[in-house]
């Protein structure tokens, strides 16, 4: 990486995030309508990188959340641990009837011309009551964190995460810290907190102290608002119009040194086309186009970044960082659940061309 960002080279922690932690219940191929059963996930979108980070690559990661204490949450708790993360919790007390809660995200897989249905239950979720004041960061920096990150779905919850999420970016840049934003931009999320002027609003409080951003065209255009070309008129691998509005980024926010995303033409709900994409410090880098078969989308996303911010606090050429998180991302999607089950082997091997032959 060039010198217009300094990533340290050691801390207690490698990477922290703050977010929300959910639980996603997945009846697999079965709409919600007529499941009879389904598979629990622990998820979150900043909590997943997180344990990617951690299960995949080996690194020292956290993540600062709210953790409601009763059998959900003691759920979430114990699969937080198991992926590696070390927990620092705001608690709250359940009161055995309406909260605060674990949010729940209900998703099935869609199949063939049938897409993934996702929807929410996020009625009084303990993440949402969290505000700036609950972490004492000085104390979490105190040791050396290297990377700091949050994402657009915690700053959607209400207007006290969106401040918190402010506070810490601002602690983080006075220690030293790089700092992420995915913006994960959510209509459904804003929808019923103020909607497009809201989001443009909270999100510039917080990225005015934000390193890399992980965001497609309408992340940028919704998030940031920023004016850029009709979504639609292009084909979604061609990265144009993403390096296109990078201008306008630099504008707006000449502090970014970092913006990057995946890029996903869907053909089917299993077969997607997927390729990746960044922009550095005025240098543009792309990834090769893998053909997957997809098993379970969700958290590719957050597995491109977890390659991603990976190769880059190792040290690596932009180029191998963006490959690094492109093959990771692709390997998510053959996994069932939100986070992690590669090796980093396997994210090296397909970074490098590998395939899919078998291991003997």
């Amino acid at each position: 990486m060039s010198d217009g960002m300094k990533i340290r080279k050691d801390g207690e922690i490698d990477f922290l995030s703050l977010g929300a932690l959910v639980h996603r219940l997945d009846p697999g191929i079965i709409p919600f309508r007529k499941a009879t059963e389904c598979q629990i996930h622990v998820s979150g979108g900043e909590f997943n990188v997180a344990a990617n980070l951690s299960n995949c690559f080996g690194l020292k990661t956290s993540i600062a959340s709210a953790m409601s204490d009763y059998p959900i949450g003691d759920l979430i708790a114990e699969r937080v641990l198991a992926m590696g993360v070390k927990p620092i919790y705001r608690h709250f007390k359940h009161d055995g009837v309406s909260g605060p809660n674990m949010a729940t995200v209900y998703s099935d897989r869609g199949f063939g011309v049938r897409g993934p249905v996702v929807f929410y239950n996020r009625a009084n979720e303990a993440a949402a009551q969290l505000k700036p004041g609950d972490f004492d960061w000085k104390a979490i920096f105190a040791g050396g964190v290297r990377w700091v990150h949050c994402g657009g779905i915690f700053a959607a919850l209400s207007a006290t995460t969106a401040e918190l999420a402010a506070e810490m970016m601002r602690e983080a840049k006075a220690a030293g810290a790089v700092t992420s934003f995915d913006l994960n931009f959510r209509e459904k999320l804003w929808k019923i907190h103020g909607g497009d002027k809201r989001a443009v609003e909270t999100i510039a409080r917080i990225v005015e102290n934000v390193d890399v951003l992980v965001g497609n065209e309408e992340d940028l255009q919704k998030g940031l608002g920023i004016p850029g070309p009709e979504i639609a008129a292009k084909s979604k691998l061609d990265p144009s119009a993403f390096f296109g509005m990078m201008d306008e980024v630099v504008k707006k926010l000449p502090h970014v040194k970092i913006v990057a995303t995946t890029l996903r033409e869907v053909h089917s709900t299993n077969r997607h086309s997927w390729s990746a994409v960044a922009w550095m410090e005025g240098k543009t880098y792309m990834a090769p186009t893998a053909e997957l078969d997809v098993l379970d989308r969700v958290g590719g996303g957050d597995g491109f970044a977890a390659g991603f911010i990976y190769g880059l606090l190792a040290g690596e050429a932009p180029e191998i960082a963006l490959k690094l998180g492109w093959a990771h991302g692709a390997l998510l999607t053959t996994f069932p659940g939100d986070t992690t089950m590669a090796t980093l082997d396997q994210v090296r091997a397909l970074a490098q061309g590998g395939s899919a032959r078998i291991q003997r």
